[in-house]
């Protein structure tokens, strides 16, 4: 499951590439992760992969940088993990009929892999007599960001809590209860059987989006007015709180659902003072303070247990362990400056990327990534010109009737009105820089004649 638009990671993580898309810990992001994880064929079949459908460019991307094929089904909104891990059993009892389903959160970290295998393999054995199987993870602290789980006998689950103050957190820890990852195993016949007992409706209507999807450049695109029908409602609430089914098998696999800025400083690589560092930093007199910076280098002085976020259009400060406060500073944000809470300045489209560098009252500077073979649009705007210079690569560009080849420190000049449309022809990437002047420079002064990839 990778649909949510999570901001609990503001402002590196945002409404048009959450943090389940980010590279927080190196050069692979948590969805990709997960799916490596998942990538054994002895035990895994092929991934089946649930996202909003404004994600499907960015997933297939990160699907292709390492090398994995996966059922995709876009959500025409959203509506929580019940109808996304119910749309995805119904997706798989129609591809094998007895298929027992591993529903996974693409943005959690998991530091033992060897670990969270085994308990996959323990997890089938209930699962094939019929038991819907949560993983409990073994607390390393009393913390009050997850849910708890009451163990029973012979993995039966006494009961579900939901997330605590610190003095209850302390008495779970201290009676046996295990953390709620949020991920489960379970027959798809089974789960839809328990979920229909509690909520029939949702469950028909799923099962029509999903065996009234249509196809979206060979992706599953849910019939929208049906997936529409169900209830938002997270699995747990819909399903595992009321099923007298519920297994539990208790993991320590160095797990994290990654829900704080908190959460990354403890996973991170720290060094004496305990600072933790992504991107540029200087510490001096610090401790315990986590910084993750774009490019700006970030130097701190005479501090403790401070986050410091920065990326090119925003700046976090925050207490290392105030999550709460971030939430509340993010809701307001998104009343007075909501464009830093949905947009990043890096765009992801499906042929590559872009990035504006600069803007004034009539022109704006734009840094242009294409993947090879990638194709733009072709199209024309009735209140810019452009220019385009080549810094890397080789772009074979359409201007009206005229073809023409722009190699590295070349470059072409597009007129207002003009039809264009660039591609990169090569197997290296393509970089260039886009002045554009006019005006108006917005997006929707975009006119697509032809697209590859059927965007209106």
């Amino acid at each position: 499951m990778c649909g949510g638009a999570g901001t609990r990671l503001w402002p590196a993580s945002r409404e048009v590439r959450p943090k389940q898309f980010l590279p927080l810990f190196g050069a692979r992001s948590t969805f990709q992760d997960t799916l490596l994880r998942v990538s054994d064929p002895s035990l895994f079949d092929r991934p089946i992969v649930i996202t909003n459908a404004s994600y499907r460019f960015m997933v297939l991307e990160q699907l292709a940088e390492i090398g994995i094929e996966a059922d995709v089904i876009l959500e025409p909104m959203r509506r929580d993990s019940g109808p996304a891990i119910a749309a995805g059993a119904v997706f798989a009892q129609n591809r094998a009929s007895e298929a027992i389903v591993l529903a996974l959160a693409a943005d959690h970290v998991v530091q033992n892999n060897a670990a969270f295998v085994a308990a996959c393999r323990e997890g089938l054995t209930a699962a094939n007599a019929g038991r819907i199987v949560t993983f409990g993870v073994k607390p390393e602290r009393p913390a009050t960001e997850y849910g708890y789980i009451n163990p029973g006998e012979v993995q039966a689950v006494a009961r579900f809590v939901e997330k605590p103050d610190a003095v209850k957190a302390s008495d779970y820890v201290n009676s046996g209860y295990l953390w709620n990852s949020g991920n489960f195993m379970f027959p798809a016949s089974v789960l839809l059987d328990e979920y229909r007992k509690v909520d029939a409706a949702s469950v028909e209507a799923v099962t029509n989006a999903v065996n009234n999807a249509g196809r979206d450049l060979g992706l599953v695109a849910l019939e929208p007015e049906a997936f529409g029908a169900a209830k938002a409602i997270p699995i747990d609430y819909a399903v595992m709180e009321k099923t007298s089914r519920a297994a539990v098998v208790p993991v320590s696999c160095g797990w994290s659902d990654v829900g704080s800025w908190q959460a990354v400083w403890e996973l991170s690589e720290k060094d004496a003072q305990g600072n933790a560092a992504h991107g540029t930093a200087v510490f001096e007199d610090s401790r315990n303070c986590n910084v993750t910076t774009d490019s700006a280098l970030v130097a701190l002085e005479g501090v403790d247990d401070l986050v410091v976020v920065a990326t090119a259009d925003a700046v976090l400060v925050s207490r290392q362990k105030d999550a709460n406060g971030l939430k509340r500073l993010v809701t307001k944000l998104k009343s007075v400056a909501p464009k830093v809470t949905e947009e990043h300045l890096k765009v992801h489209r499906p042929w590559g990327s872009y990035q504006s560098v600069d803007n004034g009252e009539r022109h704006q500077v734009k840094r242009i990534v294409v993947k090879p073979g990638g194709r733009l649009s072709l199209q024309k705007h009735h209140h810019r010109a452009e220019h385009w210079i080549v810094v890397r690569g080789t772009a074979q560009v359409t201007v009206n009737e005229t073809v023409k080849t722009v190699h590295e420190n070349e470059s072409i000049y597009i007129p207002m009105g003009a039809v264009h449309r660039m591609e990169n022809p090569g197997k290296i990437q393509l970089d260039l820089i886009e002045v554009q002047t006019g005006s108006y420079l917005g997006e929707d002064d975009i006119i697509r004649i032809e697209d590859d990839y059927l965007r209106a």
